[in-house]
Formats: structure tokens, C-alpha cells, sequence
């Protein structure tokens, strides 16, 4: 109505200060819209957890396959699966080749698709930089780069034999990657200024040396005979009692040497070359981060190639990625990534998962190979690791069978956010994975401790026999001295008093949180919980139960 009035002719020949009026309109328009903004903040992390909107969110994601977000036809399919999954996030690349196919020429159209299919369906985004590296290789680097060889050199083996990888050594390289990744992140702001679907930025893909264990090119081998970073130095000086095993046995080995090239300092050996290309990879990282970050300054981080073969030396894994065993040179290159994760395709999911969560370096699981145990595996991220987030690998061609598990899991996931995310004087979470043939498991809270064990262990199931077990796992809320919400899969539980007291199920109900609050679906006093003996979740089936106990003498 205001702007049809100020268009029509009868105001302006009745108001003759109409010029006054409308500064005065523009002005409070503009005043309304600061006073709207106010508040509003880029994600960014607090206590290891992702802020979005000012508020704790947890990533229920799914990655893209590697050339899905290529084009409009090949992301057709994502939308629905999205919705069908109860994904919150897509992990998706942006392809340096696409960006920037002529020098200094950029077309984010494809990008421009992305965000606006995204916000459509209320999706948000980890864009994943597919710039220099991708699995080692520079298989993404735009075909001008490509072919000038000279300008951009490639890494080299210890035959001299030039590998599909950019040298880190090399500023051209570095100056390129960094002009494209600035443009992007310009591009972002531009688009999303205020991070409500761009969230976070994967700085790179699985960063490594191959199949080397370092770069023997011409640059690479005058660094190697360098001094050792007075940087780097400092860092091993400052936290030597707290250094990685491998790392501090190098050096120690040497003498604890405080000078001198890459040999002098930690040794002959693969070993040492692996240091040296993780201080490069990681130097090259953190300047992309610290740029990107000056124009639009969202969560950024890098991922890691697990080294999960037993006996294999670095060059036959990605020498030098963000590896536990190199998280202290990572660091100490530089401080500007917010974290490093890692991509699983391996087993032994608690002992990798284990090593990223330490030294407040908060869990995220960027990319899982999508079998069926990521719904368990995700639980257990969650309710153990607090992760940022989860997300399976190529969510768009997974098969229909694996998606059941993920669905209900993140169905779940969604709906007991309002407990998950707590906090108090009473609240605390922990969560268990079980595999056939696991030992029963404890979680200890404050006056009791719960023992669980696989759903297939109660004989009545008929799963005792069975050669396959699927994965479980629960998550145990307390929210107060007597009540836990137990979340999860395939669980039995008993419940022990640390005052050597007996302890009975006053109350277990399934149900939901309904806009917030919980709505009873069953109670279930009766044989689900075996007449008070314990408390079930069965195996394929996906729970929310909130558990009032008490105690006895």
C-alpha cells in the first residue's frame, strides 16, 4: 500500500514536501531492515559445536558424488532423496575447472544452481573445494592449467617421473588457487551474505602425496634442504611431552635438534618426508583458509584419506593429508582451518573416530562409505563424540536397502534434537556401538550405570544364531537425578545403583517430541521391558523411550 500511494500522481500534487516524506520513508525502511538484521551472524564454532543462526545445529548430511553437482540434469535426483533421507544438508563440490574455465573468467552458474535448489528445498550446504586437490590429484584444476606445465609444475616421483598433481611448492600454483578461491567465497558472500545455506567450506579434498612418499621435483628438493621452519621448531620445543609418538621419536632419535635441514632434524627416512609434505600441504591450506576467510569468514576445514592398511608406508597411502599422526605439524603450519576430519572407508570407525577427537578438535564425518552401518555409526557420533555432524558418501545413487537404516536413524536424530541439545546441572549424553560378538558396555552417569548389550542377545529374538548382526547403537540423555531418554537401535540395557541399591522402571514410554515436547505414543511397563527387567530397543526397529527409575532397598 506504501508504495502504491507514493507512485500515484494525486500524492505528489497533495503533498508538495513529498521529497521530505519519502527520505523519511527510506530512512526508516533502512533503519527496520538494520534492526531486522541485528543478530544475525555467520556460523561459526563454539564449545566444538556449529552455530547456525546463533543456535546449536547438527549436520544429518549426505555428500554428493563427484560429479553430481556438475550440472542442473545430473543433480535432478538429489531433491527428493534429500527429503525421502531427512538430510538437513547436502555436502556438495564446487569444481575449480567449472569456476574458472579462461584465466580471470568466472562462471558460478553452477554454484548459482546449487544455492537455489538448496534454499527451495531448505536444505543447507558444506561446499566441498575441489581446487587443487582432489584424492591427491588435480584431476579438477581448470584445462589452462592443465596444459601449461612449465608455469605450473607438477610433483614428481623419486624416479623424476611427473605425476596428475600440482606441486605445493610451486607460488603459481598457490596464486591461482588462491585468486579462484577468493573469487568463490566473494561469489558467496554476494549470494548468501549471512551463511543461512552456505555453513561451512571443505578447504581441498583428501590431501596426500602419491605414490611418493614426498615431491622430488626441482622446488620441492631445494625445500627439503632448507631449514626446518623456525616455526615448526617452536612448536616442538613448546610441546614436546605432548607430542605424537611418531613425531617425538623422530626427533628424539636426532638428538632433539633445534636447527638444520629436514634430514638433520628428524632423519633419513619416508618418515621424514612425510613431515616435510604435511608442513607444505598444510602452509598451502591455511593461506587458501586465511583468504577465503578475510572475504567470508565461515567454519573451514580439511579432510583426511585414512592410512588404514596395516604395514603401509606413506606414498602407498596419501603421504603428508591432516593424519592423527601429523595433526602436530598440521598445527603448527598453521592455525586458520577450524578443524580436520576424516573420510571412512575403513573399519575400526571408534578408533579413527577416537583419534580426530582429541586436542579440541571437534568431530565431523564428511564422508562415509553408505553401507549399513552408518544409521548406528551416526547415533553413536552423536550421542558420543558430540560430532558436528555425519554423512554418507554419494547419497544420490545409494541403494534402497541401505537407506531404510539412515532414514529412521536421521528421522530420529531430528526429532530428539530438543533433548540431544540440553543443557543443566543434570544433563549428560553418551552413547555405545555394538558389534556381534562385543562384551557388554557400560555408560556411567551420576548415581547409576547402565549396562547394554546387542538385541540379539536376549534368546527370545531368535537373532543369537544368526551369522550377521546388524550394527547398534544408543544414545542415554539424563535430563534429571531419576530420567533418561534412551535413543537409538537394537539395545538391551540394565540399570545399576552406585548406592547399592536395587533399581526398578518406574515409568518407560515410547514416543516423540511434538513441537518441542514429548508426546507419549506407548507405555511400556508390560513384556517390552520383560516385566521391569530392563530396557529394550529391538533389533531394526528405531526408538525414542523416556525412562523414569527408581530405587530400593
Amino acid at each position: 500500500m506504501l508504495e502504491m500511494k507514493l507512485h500515484h500522481p494525486r500524492f505528489f500534487k497533495q503533498n508538495s514536501n513529498y521529497k521530505t516524506l519519502l527520505s523519511r520513508g527510506i530512512h526508516c525502511l533502512t533503519l527496520f531492515c538494520l534492526i531486522s538484521l541485528q543478530g544475525q551472524e555467520l556460523p561459526y564454532l563454539e564449545n566444538n559445536q556449529l552455530m547456525v543462526d546463533q543456535s546449536p545445529f547438527m549436520i544429518l548430511g549426505g555428500e554428493l558424488g563427484n560429479s553430481t553437482a556438475s550440472t542442473p540434469h545430473a543433480l535432478s535426483t538429489v531433491w527428493s532423496k534429500a527429503n525421502e533421507m531427512h538430510l538437513n544438508t547436502i555436502l556438495a563440490p564446487v569444481y575449480w575447472e567449472l569456476i574458472e574455465p579462461e584465466e580471470t573468467k568466472f562462471d558460478f552458474s553452477s554454484v548459482e544452481y546449487l544455492l537455489k535448489k538448496s534454499k527451495e528445498n531448505h536444505l543447507k550446504l558444506v561446499l566441498l573445494w575441489f581446487g587443487t586437490w582432489k584424492n591427491s590429484m588435480s584431476s579438477y584444476v581448470p584445462h589452462w592449467i592443465k596444459k601449461d606445465v612449465k608455469r605450473f609444475p607438477r610433483a614428481k616421483d623419486e624416479n623424476n617421473i611427473s605425476q596428475e598433481i600440482l606441486s605445493p611448492f610451486s607460488e603459481e600454483v598457490l596464486q591461482a588457487d588462491l585468486d579462484a578461491f577468493k573469487a568463490l567465497m566473494g561469489y558467496i558472500k554476494k549470494a548468501d551474505p549471512w551463511g543461512e545455506t552456505v555453513i561451512m567450506i571443505q578447504v581441498e579434498n583428501e590431501i596426500g602425496m602419491l605414490p611418493s612418499a614426498r615431491d622430488h621435483q626441482t622446488l620441492a628438493e631445494q625445500a627439503f634442504q632448507e631449514e626446518v621452519p623456525k616455526k615448526l621448531i617452536d612448536y616442538l620445543k613448546k610441546n614436546k611431552k605432548q607430542l605424537q609418538q611418531g613425531l617425538l621419536e623422530r626427533w628424539k632419535t636426532q638428538g632433539y635438534p633445534t636447527q638444520g635441514n629436514w634430514e638433520a632434524v628428524f632423519g633419513k627416512g619416508v618418515e621424514t618426508d612425510e613431515f616435510f609434505m604435511a608442513w607444505h600441504f598444510s602452509v598451502f591450506a591455511n593461506q587458501i583458509a586465511e583468504a577465503g576467510k578475510k572475504i567470508h569468514n565461515l567454519p573451514m576445514f580439511v579432510n583426511a584419506a585414512l592410512n588404514h592398511r596395516a604395514g603401509k608406508k606413506p606414498g602407498e597411502y596419501p603421504s603428508g593429508g591432516p593424519l592423527p599422526h601429523l595433526m602436530d605439524i598440521w598445527k603448527a603450519a598453521g592455525s586458520i582451518l577450524d578443524f580436520y576430519s576424516p573420510d571412512y572407508y575403513t573399519p575400526n570407525f571408534k578408533h579413527w573416530s577416537d583419534l580426530y577427537h582429541q586436542d579440541n578438535n571437534p568431530l565431523f564425518v564428511p564422508e562415509h562409505r553408505f553401507d549399513e552401518t552408518v544409521g548406528a555409526k551416526a547415533l553413536y557420533a552423536m550421542g558420543h563424540y558430540n560430532a558436528l555432524g555425519f554423512s554418507p558418501f554419494s547419497i544420490e545413487n545409494s541403494n534402497p536397502a541401505l537407506e531404510k537404516g539412515l532414514k529412521q536413524t536421521y528421522a530420529l536424530l531430528e526429532n530428539s534434537f530438543p533433548v540431544l541439545k540440553q543443557e543443566g546441572e543434570n544433563f549428560k549424553k553418551d552413547a555405545v556401538l555394538i558389534a556381534k560378538g562385543d562384551s557388554v558396555q557400560t555408560l556411567d552417569f551420576e548415581d547409576y550405570t547402565f549396562h547394554i548389550k546387542h538385541g540379539y542377545t536376549l534368546s527370545w529374538t531368535g537373532g543369537q544364531n544368526l551369522e550377521n548382526w546388524p550394527l547398534a547403537a544408543s544414545i542415554v540423555v539424563q535430563v534429571g537425578s531419576n530420567e533418561f531418554y534412551v535413543i537409538g537401535t537394537g539395545a538391551v540395557m540394565t540399570v545399576e545403583s552406585k548406592k547399592k541399591l536395587s533399581v526398578g522402571l518406574l515409568e518407560v514410554e515410547e514416543g516423540i517430541f511434538v513441537d518441542g515436547k514429548w508426546q507419549v505414543l506407548r507405555y511400556l511397563n508390560g513384556d517390552q521391558t520383560h516385566q521391569g527387567r530392563h530396557i529394550s530397543i529391538p533389533v531394526n526397529e528405531y526408538q525414542i523411550q523416556r525412562v523414569s527409575l527408581y530405587t530400593y532397598p
